[in-house]
Order: C-alpha cells, then structure tokens, then sequence
C-alpha cells in the first residue's frame, strides 16, 4: 500500500473508532474494542474493501500509534481521542515537570481565557515534546505551542492519565498553568 492509501484508511479508522462506529454499523464494547473480523466485514459492506495485512500496516505504520490491536489479535480499538462513551481503562499517572499543547493559533485567545477544555472529547491532549505538539498543531493551520506546568497541576491535585501510545491526558488546563512557547514562523 502507499502512503496516501494508509492515510486515507487511517482516517476513515479514526472516525468509526474515535467517533462515529455507527457509520458502518459497528458496536464498540464498553472499553473501545471491536472484532477485527466485524470491523473488516463491515468496512468491505461500505466500500472501503482491506484485509487483515492492510489493516496491519495501518496500525503498525501509524506514527501516533492511534490504533491497538489485542494481544490475542482478534479486536482493535483506537488509543485514545474518543467523544463516543467508553472507559479505555486509564492508571493514574505521575506526569513531567512540563507537557506541551499543540494547536492551531487562531485558538490562542479562547484558550488564554478559559485554559484548554476537552471540547468533545473525554480528554485534554497533551504532547512530552515541544516537536509532537508542533506538529499537532499544523494540523489545524498556523500552529501555537503551550508548556503546560503537568508536575504544578499534578501537585495540586490534578489527575493525569498516559495512553498506551505515550499521550498524556487530563480534563482541564486551567490558564494559570499554561506558558505559551516562542511561536515559530
């Protein structure tokens, strides 16, 4: 498959796992998960015809590792980013000293006022490297960096969570604990 091709199953991925399974008349269990053999099936009766190799590739060659497949190889859910209900089993984690918060800066005056909220989604992402958070914000235009005080938030009760793929999550960052970083040109 070429990049262009696993990008746009990716996509298509994100979307029925992260957000609306209904799309192909999928069901995710109450931890994200879906039977891989269910997922392909229902792929294929919807047009989007891959094999268990494809779907693989997808998976493996994520740079963001936004898909898990299970140990025994027979679900998959994505690793985090959901707005659908499901409990992905999150630990309580102890966070850096400084996470960053990549995002398109024409958000920066909503998130100077109110900090960063998890809009629709069960959680605020955040980056362990500034180059992480850049990129993530280029996805949406003009990017913007925030550090984040993780270990002042975490010390003053905050919880913090780190997905499977190495994304830190929280439920709000209150303004006080946001720097924003130089912006780059």
């Amino acid at each position: 498959m070429n990049e262009k091709e696993i990008v746009r199953i990716s996509k298509f991925l994100s979307l029925v796992l992260r957000h609306n399974p209904e799309t192909i008349g999928i069901r995710l269990d109450e931890q994200g998960w879906v039977a891989v053999d269910n997922l392909l099936q229902q792929l294929k009766a919807n047009g989007m015809a891959i094999d268990r190799t494809m779907l693989q590739e997808v998976v493996d060659t994520n740079s963001k590792k936004r898909f898990a497949i299970s140990d025994d190889g027979f679900r998959i859910r994505a690793s985090q980013g959901h707005s659908v209900a499901i409990d992905l089993g999150y630990q309580e984690a102890v966070p850096p000293t400084i996470l960053y918060h990549g995002t398109a800066a024409k958000n920066l005056p909503a998130i100077q006022e109110k900090g960063l909220l998890k809009q629709k989604r069960h959680h605020v992402h955040l980056s362990a490297d500034e180059a992480t958070a850049y990129q993530v914000g280029q996805r949406h235009g003009k990017p913007a960096v925030f550090s984040v005080l993780a270990g002042q938030m975490h010390q003053d009760g905050h919880v913090f969570y780190r997905s499977a793929n190495g994304v830190w999550l929280t439920d709000h960052v209150p303004v006080n604990y946001l720097q924003p970083e130089e912006q780059k040109p």
